[in-house]
């Protein structure tokens, strides 16, 4: 299979045609690599004196070089990417929480009362009891057949603090694209590619 010397091509097969090698970073002779060395350098490792590195796309998509508009630069051997990340707090959009509080409650009260009629002006115990007008008859100033009583709701200002606590578990967020795997292959021996 023809191509040009440290041409890159995906490839469906499990094994590296002859004359390719499999994009696993691993490190190259230069002396059995010259052509392949002179292309590529050290930009995917190697010492450079008797070793340089092949890409390693294991596990990886290939972008190209460059600015594009509205991204980031992007330099001829960098790896960049994850595939998890767990996100933090400080990541976060600024945001606000709204606690809406309607505070209220019913409360029943027992006044203790008896029909008879009050013979003195503070009674023992301080129980209710009927009264009497001025021709002596009896008047009746409770229920004695109800005599709890529900008080009403007043409009009222409650005050207080309210902590939220942390939620969640902290699990990284999967950050991959759909993905298919394929082999990247790179051209070792075949054309040398002209600059012009």
């Amino acid at each position: 299979m023809q191509g040009f010397i440290g041409e890159i091509r995906l490839f469906g097969g499990n094994f590296n045609p002859r004359t390719w090698a499999f994009c696993e970073g691993q490190l190259m002779s230069i002396s059995s690599n010259t052509a392949l060395f002179s292309i590529l350098g050290t930009t995917y490792g190697g010492d450079g004196r008797t070793t340089f590195g092949l890409p390693d796309l294991r596990g990886r998509t290939a972008v190209s070089e460059g600015q594009g508009p509205g991204l980031r630069d992007v330099t001829l051997g960098e790896k960049s990417g994850i595939e998890e990340e767990s996100i933090t707090v400080a990541q976060l959009a600024s945001h606000n929480h709204i606690a809406n509080i309607a505070p209220g409650a019913e409360v029943t009260v027992n006044i203790p009362a008896v029909a008879d009629s009050a013979n003195a002006a503070s009674p023992e115990g301080n129980i209710f009891a009927t009264g009497e007008d001025s021709s002596g008859g009896e008047i009746q100033t409770f229920s004695t057949s109800n005599a709890d009583a529900n008080l009403m709701a007043v409009p009222a200002t409650v005050t207080g603090d309210l902590s939220i606590t942390q939620t969640g578990s902290g699990l990284p967020i999967n950050n991959m694209q759909p993905s298919l795997g394929l082999n990247y292959i790179i051209c070792l021996q075949g054309t040398y590619p002209s600059r012009s």
